[in-house]
């Protein structure tokens, strides 16, 4: 009992550290001095929430595989988890963006909590290699495997139903468990980021 109130401690501290995230910028050190994270990217201003025209996948359908390429060059694919991992799919619209840049920093904070509940996190967005390269460099180091759904383009969030009609994906999560079922879908809204509690809550009922 006394570790699992250790654990949600943290997990506290973890949210309220993810939230601060939200307001600020990443700092990194130059020859000038600070600057941010923000100095380098592109503000696209308030978009439509959803523009995924249908819901392709649905929570209790088999989740579709796929095969992408990571920064390293090694192959993403689905069935290399089952019957080990559960998985988080974190579909982002564009590197260089400021929610983005946000967003999946705040996992590498979470990271214990992936742990404790036996998942993996894959990102995924339609940026081509070397863009990803560049951005991921700049937030710092992820410990989860960065994606490129460039080409064909957006062929995975098309299968998951979250292409928007501009060639971006939708900012949405997948909670697909080790036998391969599609657990929990949030595809939230482009212009904020989804809640980690939300998350952690649904990994924290797959075991149940």
């Amino acid at each position: 009992m006394r570790g699992a109130g250790m654990f949600t401690t943290r997990i506290c501290l973890i949210l309220v550290l993810v939230g601060a995230l939200s307001t600020v910028g990443f700092v990194t050190l130059s020859a000038g001095g600070e600057k941010t994270i923000y100095d380098s990217i592109y503000d696209p201003g308030k978009l439509r929430p959803t523009d995924s025209r249908e819901s392709k996948v649905n929570v209790g359908d088999k989740a579709p595989d796929f095969q992408l390429k990571d920064l390293s060059g090694n192959t993403v694919s689905l069935k290399d988890f089952l019957g080990k991992k559960n998985v988080v799919l974190s579909f982002v619209p564009a590197a260089w963006t400021p929610v983005c840049s946000r967003q999946w920093p705040g996992y590498n904070i979470a990271k214990e909590f992936f742990d404790r509940n036996d998942a993996v996190l894959i990102g995924i967005t339609v940026d081509n290699t070397p863009t990803l390269y560049a951005w991921t460099k700049e937030m710092g180091n992820l410990w989860f495997p960065v994606a490129s759904d460039f080409w064909p383009h957006g062929a995975v969030a098309e299968k998951y139903g979250v292409l928007r009609a501009d060639g971006v994906s939708e900012r949405a999560l997948f909670v697909i468990d080790k036998k391969g079922i599609v657990r929990y879908i949030d595809v939230h809204d482009i212009n904020t980021m989804p809640r980690l509690e939300d998350l952690v809550g649904a990994l924290q009922s797959l075991d149940k």
